[in-house]
């Protein structure tokens, strides 16, 4: 991936830009099934292998550690993810005392076997190592899928929900055909049961259960569209009467590119941690 950081970006963006924000559009878990150590971290950090697969955590130091430890579950975990692009918003969590983890489950797009390595990786840190039962949970793009499946099935293990333009409908992206191997089924049946794999349409059961949602989302995003994705499970809160539960910040003018404010806006950086604080308490 490359390192330099993009400036403005307009929607129309090339496809080669893209792929450098999305990753691969198709493969499964197992289509990725590695073990082993994470590639290097962009910050100072542990890689694990939890149930065969890799992860990482990336820990405050000594002085600011706690118990139970608060902290902050991301999505997707991947070879190139979490890049360089959150190192300014991960560096800030760890000042503050909270720690960051993740786990590759490959391409899972929020499936079963996905959510399992994530129940996996909570059970190993709050088990095992003294972190908080509940995280607040991060996902950027396609990991709006990973981490809004895995609270929609475990609503009593979540603090909070942040997203960088996160996806919450496998409609818009990766779409059937690419998402369909990770559920093991074909495009059909997994369109055919959408009512209970797509995170959109199960958005209010999070309502429900109250969960905090803070999203930052560009309005000229042609990848994960706002309308379909963020702007919709807003207005399902909303429609539920939990307007205080959800915030939505709207970048006039971006699209799904590395603009610096999606990964340096202050007011999801204080949700969070504030949230995994409050998940520690």
């Amino acid at each position: 991936m490359s390192t330099h950081r993009l400036g403005k970006l307009v929607a129309a963006c090339s496809m080669a830009i893209v792929g450098l924000l999305c990753g691969p559009l198709s493969g499964s878990t197992q289509e990725t099934g590695r073990s082993g150590p994470l590639r290097h971290l962009e910050l100072p950090g542990e890689s694990l292998e939890i149930a065969g697969r890799p992860g990482f955590v990336l820990l405050p130091s000594d002085e600011l550690r706690q118990t139970p430890q608060p902290w902050v579950m991301y999505a997707p975990t991947l070879p190139a993810y979490p890049d360089q692009h959150e190192a300014w918003m991960h560096e800030r969590f760890l000042a503050a005392g909270i720690a960051v983890a993740g786990i590759d489950a490959g391409e899972a797009y929020g499936s079963p076997p996905g959510q399992e390595l994530m129940t996996a990786l909570h059970d190993e840190l709050v088990h095992r190592r003294g972190f908080a039962e509940k995280p607040c949970l991060l996902g950027r793009s396609r990991g709006g899928l990973w981490v809004s499946s895995w609270a929609i099935a475990h609503p009593d293990r979540v603090a909070g929900i942040a997203g960088i333009y996160p996806v919450f409908d496998l409609r818009t992206y990766p779409g059937l055909e690419k998402a369909a191997p990770a559920y093991g089924m074909s495009p059909a049946e997994l369109e055919a049961s959408l009512a209970i794999h797509n995170p959109i349409a199960r958005i209010d059961g999070l309502a429900r259960a109250a969960i905090p949602i803070c999203i930052i989302h560009g309005d000229q995003d042609t990848v994960v569209p706002l309308a379909e994705n963020s702007a919709a499970l807003a207005e399902r809160y909303r429609a539920l009467g939990k307007d205080d539960r959800v915030e939505l910040i709207v970048v006039q003018g971006q699209g799904h590119n590395f603009w610096e404010g999606f990964f340096r806006s202050v007011p999801l950086v204080e949700f969070v941690i504030g949230q995994a604080r409050a998940g520690a308490r």
